[in-house]
């Protein structure tokens, strides 16, 4: 090239040339010194920490074909049943294996193939680990051209973390493949690939999977292990569902995640270390399914089916004296003095009421688990979260003050006629309203509900229906009860008119709810439409009194108010932001970020969950809570409190409920520093809060 130029003789031009040549070395030569001085320091590092707590062996599966697959593995071998190893993604803590393999030019190492993991739990940190001995294969791609001889010479490194349940150790051996191995089992060890593909999708903050999995595999303990690093959140519920052919799981994603993935692997485990590997891909993820079991990593299994039942019905029986129920004490009132009359109109007003009590838990509870299913993070009370819901209650009440208040007559909830239909009507608006929030007993069995299949759900749904209406039921069957009671008489006429106070008062508090849900635009919206319905059932009164028809001008009335709420209200919505300032323990509102920097701190915490339609919420708030004892005691003792507000639906905190085991609101957390969190009876008392902050100090 040079022999043509009319320098290439000159000495100078030879020494420029040669000056260059090396110039354009240096980057390649000072990089392959880098690689050394880091593969000796990495040998160095290896050497210093060894292999003292699990040992490793590389091992290859004979010799291998060119063209073909050769397999290799790694054996770990633990000094001591408390060491363990991680899987590929240790989860919220550990590290997963560094490999270097030093291959023959053009050969190349595949993905490592890895037995399912297990779960360990500690310090609410989730660790995807092996106990005792386990391999890791690593599959090598052989060229179809590759020339060999025997048992190429194939070195390593390999570093690892080897911890037990109390500290952790960095491990490191320098390998050489060796030619025995026990390749059968440990082919049947790792967990085999799945020929189809599944699909991914997300909704809100939660990752929903399809996966393929054949009808007929059992599934006694189903959890996924997630291979992506920092997708999903590790230790909280897993939902299953089943639906033919097809496995669908929800999983919350992690807060720390970041970008959006186009792949998700990961492997199935089905229990006792069985499972298989998947692969997908986004796509859609049909809702449906029959509900198989929601897997809580720090409780467990779920109680027997036998107590949870007898928890629903005595959670339902004790929900007649929570304060939940005080705002439609009214509605029960009015049975009891109707329940006065024949044995036979008793018993069919009590078995009434009892079928619309039962029949409104059972649509509830059903419709939350569809919800749910259908990919919604829904809870108890649900109802009370939808605006809409709200605003028919709303209705509802006024209707019902105005009946008894004698403005109207309305057969359905008349003390006349038509008993049975009346006591029905009753019993379901007494489940819709009494049943926001959950007492004792009855936040377990709601909180096993999601994770039972469905038949066994709905069956603790009805049984909280039966413990809500038993009361009535007794009454209605046992005359030696109803003998104790006023006779039916004029007096009843007087009763149903004193009831409209209370029943006045419950549609007060609506609208006020209206407020906090949808914000004062929202509720003034709402009034509106609602003084057109008053003014039309006050139509449709001094109709009746005069003796004519009188609904027809009910619906030419009220028709222009509901039409202008069917279109106002939406654009109206607006929900309001809570005011943490107004309390006095000076709450911070709560996501797992602040719990999670408030329990790093090594100060207690304490966490309420609550909502504004929750009667008993609001009297645990101003009895024990909202107290200026309680923010002394918490102020001296340096507690952290923090405030989940379920008002309007909220995700994060629906999920963090479920993780706890409860299905509503309130729910009282109290986290010692280092310890677990510790849940407090859901009816507070004045100095407990107090007591309990000064208890261990």
């Amino acid at each position: 090239m040079f022999a043509a130029s009319p320098f290439a003789n000159h000495a100078w031009f030879k020494a420029l040339i040669m000056a260059i040549a090396a110039l354009l070395a240096l980057p390649q030569s000072v990089l392959a010194q880098e690689v050394d001085e880091d593969r000796s320091r990495a040998l160095q590092r290896i050497a210093r920490s060894g292999d003292a707590h699990i040992s490793v062996d590389l091992y290859a599966d004979g010799a291998p074909t060119a063209g073909e697959t050769w397999m290799l593995a790694l054996r770990f071998t633990p000094s001591a049943p408390e060491w363990h190893g991680y899987w590929s993604n240790p989860g919220d803590a550990g590290l997963g294996m560094q490999l270097v393999l030093d291959l023959p030019e053009g050969w190349e190492a595949g993905e490592a193939l890895y037995p399912v993991p297990k779960r360990l739990l500690i310090a609410e940190l989730m660790n995807h680990i092996y106990e005792g001995e386990y391999a890791v294969l690593v599959p090598v791609e052989v060229p179809a051209n590759a020339v060999f001889d025997g048992i190429p010479d194939v070195t390593g490194t390999v570093e690892f973390l080897a911890c037990t349940d109390e500290i952790c150790v960095p491990q490191g051996a320098v390998l050489n493949a060796g030619q025995s191995g026990d390749f059968a089992r440990w082919r049947a060890e790792a967990a085999p690939m799945l020929d189809a593909q599944g699909t991914f999708a997300i909704a809100g903050e939660t990752l929903r999977i399809g996966i393929p999995l054949p009808e007929s595999v059992e599934l006694p303990e189903p959890y996924v292990f997630i291979a992506n690093t920092q997708l999903v959140e590790y230790a909280p519920f897993q939902n299953f569902w089943r639906d033919g052919d097809r496995l669908v799981v929800e999983i919350p994603l992690s807060e720390f995640r970041s970008g959006e993935a186009d792949r998700i692997e990961g492997i199935v485990s089905f229990g006792e270390e069985a499972g298989v590997r998947f692969v997908a891909k986004a796509g859609e993820v049909a809702a449906g399914g029959e509900r198989l079991v929601t897997m809580n990593s720090a409780e467990g299994a779920t109680p027997p089916l036998w107590s949870l039942i007898l928890g629903a019905f005595v959670g339902g029986l004790i929900l007649n004296i929570m304060p939940c129920v005080f705002p439609i004490l009214s509605l029960k009132a009015l049975s009891l003095a109707r329940a006065g009359g024949s044995e036979a109109e008793a018993r069919a007003e009590g078995t009434a009421y009892t079928a619309g009590v039962v029949l409104a838990c059972v649509a509830l509870g059903g419709t939350m688990l569809a919800l749910r299913a259908a990919g919604e993070q829904v809870g108890w009370a649900f109802q009370l979260q939808s605006p809409g819901v709200v605003i028919a209650l709303l209705v509802m009440a006024a209707v019902i003050t105005m009946n008894f208040a004698g403005l109207f007559e309305l057969p359905s909830v008349d003390t006349g006629n038509n008993q049975g239909r009346s006591a029905f009507g009753t019993g379901l608006l007494a489940a819709v309203a009494a049943t926001p929030c959950t007492g004792p007993f009855m936040a377990a069995a709601l909180g096993a509900a999601l994770l039972l299949p469905t038949p066994f759900a709905l069956l603790l749904f009805g049984m909280l229906g039966l413990g809500l209406a038993l009361p009535f039921l007794i009454i209605g069957f046992v005359p030696a009860l109803r003998k104790r009671l006023p006779k039916p008489g004029p007096w009843m006429e007087t009763f149903r008119r004193f009831m409209a106070i209370p029943m006045g008062l419950t549609a007060l508090a609506l609208v006020w709810l209206t407020v906090q849900l949808g914000g004062r635009g929202f509720a003034l919206f709402a009034l509106v439409m609602l003084f057109g319905i008053v003014l039309a059932l006050f139509v449709v009164g001094r109709l009746q009194q005069a003796g004519k028809m009188a609904w027809p001008a009910f619906g030419l009335i009220a028709a222009p108010f509901l039409i202008f709420g069917a279109f106002a209200l939406p654009y109206a919505y607006a929900p309001p932001e809570r005011d943490l300032s107004a309390s006095l323990l000076e709450p911070q509102a709560f996501s797992r970020a602040t719990l999670a920097e408030a329990r790093a701190s090594g100060q207690p915490v304490f966490v309420w969950f609550t909502a504004d339609w929750c009667v008993t919420c609001k009297v645990n708030e101003s009895v024990a809570i909202e107290r200026e004892a309680t923010a002394e005691a918490f102020e001296q003792a340096g507690v952290i409190a923090i405030v989940g507000d379920w008002t309007v639906r909220d995700e994060e905190i629906t999920m963090f409920l479920t993780e706890q085991g409860a299905a509503g609101v309130p729910l009282y957390l109290w986290y010692e520093p280092g310890q677990e969190a510790e849940q407090l009876p859901q009816v507070l008392t004045s100095e407990m809060l107090a007591q309990r902050t000064l208890r261990d100090r």
